[in-house]
């Protein structure tokens, strides 16, 4: 057990929502509340709709430049959140009490609706308010006007990672990775001082902070390893790393700078626990670095991973033991011999035995994110938020940014009466339509394409206040 995290997004064209109708609508939310013995389900269930209508326009990035801009808004959203979860325990008390001149069925109705309204207010006060927090904290506390549009659509797409990766933590946390591509960065590669920290982090095993140039993308890739620890410890690491990291910094700070992430939490199966082996990992070769750039992360195992590097002759660095290495090794190959990116990727997977959920991402191909699954016990979904594909593992990964999600099928073949017929899905995402079924391609390992149909979409029944792990280190102990 592995977890796998992507984000890809494209610009928002939505404009930030007015902080003055955000904080009338919340008013409005707790002016409805005053009386709680006399509140039923046909005013618990505005409100609820009320409150989800707020948690809307702050989702994205839209959302985050509100409440970046405007102080004195993020200070009355917490205000109102407060003052609705109050009101919100008045009701259940005033219910607990005449709870016996309630019908069965409303009863029900009423105690659906306040679960609903929990759940909006949390998630307005816990989700949207905390990205807020964490954007401006990978951002190094600069002031918004500081800050590009493209700046902030990066680390709201890091966060997003991260905050994913947290709760993905618990399929596995003896190391962790995120990978951060960046393309059109405006940054004068050539100039004596960029050069320089190139040159200063070009770490031949690709360890933590290390960073490299490929078809004029940077790659910036952050890990943490280590084999006892608790939750949240790994994320804290790469938080820091991520935001004391001025290239970085630098490199998103154009207008026109785009950013994707690829993350991953790692039960280590095969190879030892260490930051050469913690994943997203590239495609470099001991003395061939300047072929196509792919970078690849990997739940489960590939079996066959050593006979492939045998029978490819492929020159991994010795304290490289992990078998993600070949799979980006192993596209990075096949698209210098001239194949095109969708074909290098299956033809890789498809090559591999093993039950396995693969992502990746190549330099020259800065719109993709390439995901592949086969076999059980393995998973990949496909969120479809505002603007964005967020990929995870499992549903509670991504439901901070999104309920809606495709789940992948790594067991039923593409041709169900074809005794024999391959198993497994290869999907890729497109930024230019991220958050729509018009940027979802699925295909099945043997390149039959395979339709995506917007009935297929699934929508998830929880929400982050039902896996939140408050003061607990860990979900079991909650």
């Amino acid at each position: 057990m592995c977890g796998i995290v992507a984000v890809l997004r494209r610009s928002s064209g939505r404009m930030p929502p007015d902080g003055a109708h955000l904080l009338a609508e919340l008013d409005a939310a707790v002016a409805a509340l005053a009386d709680p013995g006399a509140v039923g389900a046909d005013v618990l269930t505005p409100v609820a709709e009320r409150v989800e209508a707020v948690d809307a326009l702050l989702r994205g990035v839209p959302g985050v430049r509100a409440l970046l801009a405007d102080r004195a808004l993020t200070v009355g959203v917490e205000h109102h959140v407060e003052q609705l979860r109050l009101a919100a325990d008045r009701v259940e008390a005033a219910l607990d009490v005449g709870a016996a001149e309630l019908t069965t069925a409303e009863l029900e109705a009423v105690n659906a609706a306040l679960v609903r309204l929990k759940d909006a207010v949390w998630v307005v006060g816990h989700d949207r308010l905390r990205t807020a927090r964490a954007v401006a904290d990978l951002c190094g506390g600069a002031a918004l006007t500081d800050l590009g549009p493209a700046a902030i659509e990066a680390f709201t797409s890091v966060q997003a990672a991260l905050s994913a990766l947290d709760r993905l933590e618990v399929r596995g946390r003896d190391s962790a990775g995120l990978h951060v591509f960046v393309h059109d960065h405006a940054l004068d590669l050539d100039d004596p001082a960029i050069s320089r920290l190139l040159e200063q982090r070009r770490d031949p095993l690709f360890g933590s902070t290390a960073v490299r140039r490929a078809d004029g993308a940077l790659s910036f890739v952050y890990k943490a390893a280590a084999e006892i620890g608790e939750l949240g410890d790994n994320t804290a690491l790469l938080r820091a790393a991520i935001r004391d990291d001025d290239l970085l910094h630098l490199a998103v700070a154009a207008d026109g700078a785009r950013a994707a992430v690829l993350a991953h939490t790692r039960w280590a199966s095969v190879g030892i626990i260490s930051e050469a082996n913690a994943h997203p990992v590239n495609s470099e070769e001991v003395g061939r670095a300047d072929g196509p750039y792919v970078i690849g992360a990997l739940n489960g195992d590939v079996d066959n991973y050593a006979d492939l590097a045998a029978i490819e002759r492929l020159d991994i660095p010795t304290e490289m033991t992990t078998d993600a290495k070949v799979i980006p090794t192993l596209v990075s190959r096949r698209l210098a011999a001239g194949e095109d990116v969708d074909e290098a990727f299956r033809a890789t997977v498809a090559s591999l035995e093993g039950s396995v959920a693969i992502a990746a991402a190549t330099a020259d191909t800065p719109e993709r994110v390439l995901l592949a699954l086969r076999g059980s016990g393995q998973a990949l979904n496909v969120g479809l938020a505002e603007d964005a594909f967020v990929v995870a593992s499992e549903p509670y990964g991504l439901v901070e940014e999104t309920s809606t999600y495709l789940r992948m099928d790594g067991e039923t073949p593409a041709d169900r009466q074809r005794p024999g017929a391959t198993r497994g899905q290869i999907v890729t995402l497109d930024a230019g339509a991220a958050g729509e079924l018009a940027g979802i391609r699925r295909f099945a390992y043997d390149g039959t394409e395979l339709p995506v149909a917007a009935d297929e979409l699934q929508h998830a029944e929880i929400t982050t206040r039902d896996i939140d792990r408050g003061a607990s280190p860990h979900y079991l102990l909650k």
